[in-house]
């Protein structure tokens, strides 16, 4: 029998209560918790915190807390020092704390965080898609289509149909037969080889290359995969048509019209320009009017902003300009396959040379830097020089036959300053086999670099004019005391560069020789590759300067900088030489005129 309590307990009043608890003992619970965590945070702030080590505790304390959320917290982002995380998955563990080993490998760690800093964000170019072209093995176009712009017949075809008006001088229509390489050649004296020899006219580049381009293999109607596009603007017949009586205003018309035309069209804003190239078959001064006096020569289409961007081929280019690139003069021979080169060739090495030296020219009566009058009399007192003399009105000095004649019986030919630097006798005289001799590192040195070698003594004899200006020179001497091995040496060097000075048939097509053609297209597109890559990498030249243009381009593979250079001299831009085209670059062109007259038969 149970036994009941005498007086009245707290499980007494519960029970009479119906079970519920008296809010005396749940304030005494809370009471007892507040006091347990009251000696938490003291024991924490007071003891803890006055420990030498309780920094690290709490910078462990906030790792781990942070570790546990899902994105970085604004105080980590905040700070550029410090690299961000990915953010980790709510379903993760947070990272295990770092053993002491880890932790002294902490600074190595940081250091590679350093090293390692987040990517730069690099900006993604619509030609890339052009460069990886370049990547596929199995595509043999790959890295080398052209882009041709289908430009309104005005900028060309039109242009061929008015032949009669290309030139004040010379009917052109005659030199635009058979793609523009001219009425075929008869062979009456064997001086050439069966086929292949046209009478082409030295400014018809412009028509040959454009119907070169039309056979080129790697052509493309997708941009976005061209290497470089081109421009079928015949620019030498544009400016050939105005060049006398006309004013500035219709001389600029079509250069303003087809940049006009260009700027507008999507393939230009991949690169501003920077991948076009067009050719204009004529010196470049015809192309570079300073002023806008009426009296000036030529148009201004290679100083108009958006022409700057372009790269042009010339006969011959500006030494201060890094906007043109000279190109061969055409020859009178233009092969259509391999075999014709090489029986050439073949025949220019056999053949025997009597003549130490030769000359074909006029003198410059009228310009007192001319050498010319001085060249003209070595050669007449010499035994061994022949001289073919264009001044007294004979036509065989304007007959291929005559003229390829004497260049295949000399050892050496003269190849001084013509109207402007350069002149089409030099690419002449190389095709028969001749050693060339310059005077002027601008006939040929600084011009064509993509097609010569840049050692200039392996195929020519280079004499500074000023020696010959002031008659202590003997060309003859000279050219006697180089070793006859050396002779053989430049002469054979001479004939295998043969191909890639000539322009192939535009109807054919050369088996693998390349040609002047090839060499160009080449060229630029290496160029425009060579200037995408930069682009991409951040890495174009900011310190290039333009004047010294020539300099920059007989720059070896690798090499970046430029400096004082021994041709300094001659090309030191002075006020009434070459650079001013007012001035003595401006005559030159008029004077080129005088060929195409004494031509006009």
């Amino acid at each position: 029998m149970r036994r009941r309590s005498v007086l009245p307990s707290h499980h007494d009043d519960m029970e009479k209560g119906g079970g519920k608890p008296a809010s005396s003992r749940l304030c005494f619970l809370a009471t007892l918790c507040a006091m347990f965590w009251v000696l938490i945070f003291y024991f924490h702030f007071a003891v803890v915190g006055n420990e030498p080590d309780a920094p690290t505790a709490r910078a462990a304390e906030v790792r781990i807390a942070r570790a546990d959320l899902p994105f970085p917290v604004p105080d980590a982002a905040s700070d550029p020092g410090l690299p961000l995380a990915p953010p980790a998955r709510v379903s993760e563990p947070p990272p295990p704390v770092a053993r002491a080993e880890e932790e002294e490998e902490e600074p190595a760690a940081g250091a590679r965080q350093e090293e390692e800093a987040p990517p730069k964000v690099v900006a993604s170019y619509s030609f890339e898609r052009a460069l990886k072209t370049a990547e596929n093995k199995s595509d043999p176009c790959g890295g080398r289509y052209i882009y041709v712009h289908e430009l309104p017949p005005r900028f060309n075809d039109d242009m061929l149909r008015d032949c009669k008006k290309l030139s004040v001088w010379t009917n052109m229509c005659r030199f635009m037969s058979n793609d523009g390489l001219g009425p075929p050649l008869g062979n009456e004296d064997g001086v050439f080889s069966n086929t292949g020899w046209y009478g082409t006219n030295q400014f018809s580049v412009d028509v040959i290359f454009a119907n070169r381009m039309k056979q080129y293999e790697c052509l493309t109607k997708d941009s976005s995969i061209a290497a470089a596009v081109f421009v079928p603007f015949y620019a030498g017949f544009d400016v050939a048509r105005y060049l006398w009586g006309y004013n500035i205003s219709v001389r600029d018309a079509a250069p303003l019209d087809l940049v006009d035309w260009l700027m507008k069209r999507p393939e230009w804003n991949v690169m501003g320009g920077r991948d076009h190239f067009l050719v204009g078959g004529r010196i470049t001064w015809d192309f570079r009017r300073l002023t806008e006096e009426e009296s000036d020569w030529g148009n201004k289409l290679l100083f108009l902003p958006a022409a700057k961007n372009m790269s042009m081929l010339v006969v011959e280019s500006s030494p201060w300009n890094a906007n043109d690139f000279g190109i061969p003069y055409p020859t009178y021979f233009h092969p259509s396959k391999d075999a014709d080169v090489f029986l050439w060739q073949d025949r220019m090495r056999s053949l025997e040379r009597p003549w130490l030296f030769s000359f074909a020219g006029a003198p410059r009566p009228g310009d007192p830097k001319s050498i010319r009058g001085q060249l003209i009399d070595q050669c007449r007192s010499s035994s061994v020089c022949k001289l073919l003399e264009c001044d007294l009105g004979e036509s065989k000095c304007h007959s291929p036959s005559t003229i390829m004649k004497m260049f295949q019986s000399s050892l050496f030919c003269l190849q001084p300053q013509g109207d402007s630097y350069t002149r089409r006798s030099a690419f002449d005289s190389m095709l028969a086999g001749c050693i060339p001799v310059f005077f002027h590192p601008g006939s040929a040195y600084v011009q064509y670099t993509w097609h010569l070698p840049k050692n200039y003594t392996r195929y020519s004899v280079f004499i500074p004019e000023d020696g010959v200006r002031s008659g202590n020179v003997s060309i003859e001497e000279m050219l006697k005391s180089v070793h006859p091995d050396v002779v053989k040496n430049m002469r054979e060097e001479v004939i295998n560069l043969i191909p890639r000075i000539i322009y192939a048939d535009p109807r054919a097509k050369l088996e693998t020789l390349k040609d002047a053609f090839d060499v160009a297209v080449e060229a630029i597109i290496n160029k425009v590759t060579k200037l995408r890559r930069d682009i991409i990498a951040d890495r174009e030249d900011k310190d290039f300067v333009e004047e010294n243009s020539w300099k920059y381009d007989l720059l070896e593979d690798g090499q970046q900088t430029i400096g004082p250079h021994e041709w300094d001299p001659f090309f030191s831009k002075p006020k009434d030489k070459g650079g001013d085209s007012s001035s003595s670059s401006a005559e030159a062109a008029k004077n080129s005129w005088k060929i195409e007259q004494r031509d006009r038969n």
